[in-house]
């Protein structure tokens, strides 16, 4: 697993920047990210991926552990699918 801080490191050297500057970046395309998931639009790295909104409808669920009817309220979360690019990436043999 890679955390932010290990990002920021491979960003800062590959870009022969300081870590400062790697952060503001990083933080930068994340929120422009949010922003524009937050609007209900896509986005679209091309040969990475896209982030898109998916809508999940108000429902009945049970709780598990007495059977109980619940209401499950509608949410919004964010979906992936990766690119071509990416997926190549990942499936090249070594």
């Amino acid at each position: 697993m890679v955390n932010k801080l290990e990002l920021v490191e491979h960003v800062a050297e590959a870009t022969d920047t300081s870590k400062a500057a790697a952060t503001a970046a990083i933080d930068a395309v994340l929120e422009g990210i949010t922003m524009a998931l937050k609007k209900g639009e896509e986005v679209r790295l091309v040969g990475f991926g896209t982030f898109s909104v998916k809508k999940r409808a108000a429902g009945v669920g049970r709780n598990p552990a007495t059977g109980e009817e619940i209401q499950i309220p509608e949410s919004t979360s964010a979906r992936f699918k990766p690119g071509a690019t990416l997926k190549a990436a990942l499936n090249k043999t070594k």
